[in-house]
């Protein structure tokens, strides 16, 4: 579904990426830990083409898109769930929820994602900024999945949320896989990732520096929390 190889970035003269190579296959979710500062929202930003000073290959469903433009790649089937959620402000929940386009028939109805969700079918006159963070993320996330999209990308979905809340959006990532849509999911919660990942990336200094598969990346838990300075 997505294969990126040999990806490089660069801020001015500042390499940000070097030779970064990553698959996520056909309802498959993959994690990619990392310090602050190591280069993951780098990555998604230059996946999702909002990042454009880079070399290297990245292909979505069997097509080179490393020069596509990000509106292109979102209708292909690209969802990004950003890390400072992406809530407009001026717009009510439900608005928030209407506005991206169906680029898919696998995209959730208003009537699944309010089951899903019940407290944005609570809330879904509200201005979307009024939300708690956890109600924010939940909302980035729906919309997103509103979309239909193939490919989820998520920026530390779980960052400051309740655990009761973490564990909601866990199971709406195994739902996801389960339908069969591939997932990339940045995230220094290694507790969380290794709830809902099947491989992980770990990523240091802008560069690939192990890959795990989930039951090594359990093993190796308390080692990574010090990997990872958490």
């Amino acid at each position: 579904m997505l294969e990126v190889t040999g990806l490089e970035a660069w801020y001015g003269q500042a390499q940000a990426l070097h030779g970064v190579s990553v698959r996520v296959g056909e309802g498959e979710v993959v994690s990619l830990a990392g310090r602050n500062g190591a280069g993951k929202t780098t990555l998604v930003r230059c996946l999702i083409g909002l990042h454009r000073q880079v070399r290297g290959t990245v292909r979505f469903l069997d097509r080179d898109v490393t020069r596509t433009p990000a509106h292109q790649r979102a209708r292909a089937g690209m969802g990004w769930v950003q890390d400072d959620r992406g809530i407009y402000a001026s717009l009510t929940v439900e608005e928030n929820l209407l506005l991206p386009p169906r680029v898919s028939d696998r995209a959730w109805t208003m009537e699944r994602v309010y089951e899903a969700f019940p407290v944005l079918a609570i809330r879904r006159r509200a201005p979307g900024t009024t939300l708690s963070g956890g109600e924010q993320q939940m909302l980035a996330i729906a919309r997103a999945l509103r979309t239909g999209a193939r490919l989820l990308l998520m920026d530390e979905p779980s960052e400051g949320l309740a655990p009761v809340v973490v564990a909601r959006i866990g199971e709406i990532i195994r739902e996801v896989k389960a339908a069969g849509a591939g997932v990339l999911l940045i995230e220094q919660n290694v507790k969380f990732a290794a709830t809902v990942a099947d491989r992980h990336y770990l990523l240091s200094q802008g560069r690939i520096v192990e890959t795990l598969d989930n039951s090594e990346f359990r093993r190796r838990e308390g080692e990574l929390l010090k990997h990872l300075g958490i």
